[in-house]
């Protein structure tokens, strides 16, 4: 096996294990009664200030033209604000496997932002085979999903959800549009997650919520990981993958998450599967080992 292909299988799998595991992580940070809009605020202001502290020790430049400050700003409003704000609050409206439903659909978003903005395209059996692990994914979810009209603000929690892949989507040309006029990776996360978590903490203090902090362990320590980890590491290495084989191929990450994060749900918390989400498991899983071969 070559060194690329190790690489880029270590590029694929490190952020999809580590953002499956946040899933479990976060149920520390609501049930802390500290507002969303301070948690993921917090979370994204650790994750610049170690991008910040990790380009200085890389000897990457901070500074940056004007225009890619303006871009930097839209997609720390867009992707760090946004979109986690919106997947928070969406779940409060609809099951959150629906959540995941919709975040699946991001690779069909990826891959026409791919052909619109960078003139990447994907092939038919690399739509087939992610359109298979959409499948999968539904019927994981499907008890869930089948209950969701029964809920009176399941079309606002929906238009949330689609809202918050939109804006991932956003985020993702954003970044990549910087990294292609030549500017360093690192630093452009670095300055992206610093002005998301200023919006976000100006947006708690605009509209009353205030600053709120929980020095308790399980909080202190759930946040670091999700900073650390679900932030600095993911982003990273999700970006990187990006770069390398195009937003569409990166964006698969999000069709296996729900899948892995299940089975940590399983030993963590009891989930029971059922014949149904077995199936489902094994329909996304193959699907997305097809679409992930070479092309001969």
């Amino acid at each position: 096996m070559s060194t690329s292909a190790i690489s880029t299988r270590w590029l694929f799998w490190g952020p999809t294990l580590i953002w499956a595991s946040t899933w479990h992580v976060i149920l520390y940070q609501l049930d802390s009664g500290v507002p969303v809009l301070n948690s993921v605020g917090w979370r994204f202001a650790i994750a610049a200030a170690l991008l910040f502290a990790l380009a200085r020790w890389r000897r990457e430049s901070l500074a940056m033209p004007g225009s890619a400050h303006l871009l930097m700003l839209a997609t720390g409003i867009v992707q760090y604000s946004g979109n986690y704000y919106s997947v928070y609050e969406a779940e409060r409206h609809i099951p959150s496997g629906l959540v995941a439903v919709l975040f699946c659909l991001m690779v069909f978003g990826n891959a026409l932002s791919g052909r619109i903005f960078f003139g990447q395209t994907v092939t038919r059996r690399f739509l087939l085979c992610a359109s298979g692990g959409v499948v999968g994914v539904v019927l994981i979810f499907w008890p869930e999903i089948a209950e969701t009209g029964a809920r009176p603000t399941a079309a606002l929690g929906l238009g949330l959800g689609l809202l918050a892949v939109l804006a991932a989507c956003i985020g993702n040309v954003l970044t990549l549009t910087l990294t292609r006029r030549g500017l360093p990776l690192v630093p452009i996360l670095a300055w992206s997650m610093g002005y998301g978590a200023a919006f976000l903490l100006l947006m708690s203090l605009l509209s009353g919520q205030g600053l709120h902090f929980d020095w308790h362990a399980p909080y202190v320590l759930s946040l670091l990981y999700l900073a650390v980890f679900g932030s600095v590491t993911a982003f990273v290495l999700y970006f990187k993958l990006a770069q390398l084989q195009g937003p569409a191929r990166a964006a698969l990450t999000g069709v296996v998450i729900p899948v892995i994060a299940l089975v940590i749900s399983a030993a963590l918390e009891g989930w029971a599967p059922s014949l149904l989400s077995l199936a489902g498991m094994a329909l996304c899983l193959g699907s997305i080992y097809l679409a992930t071969r070479p092309v001969r």
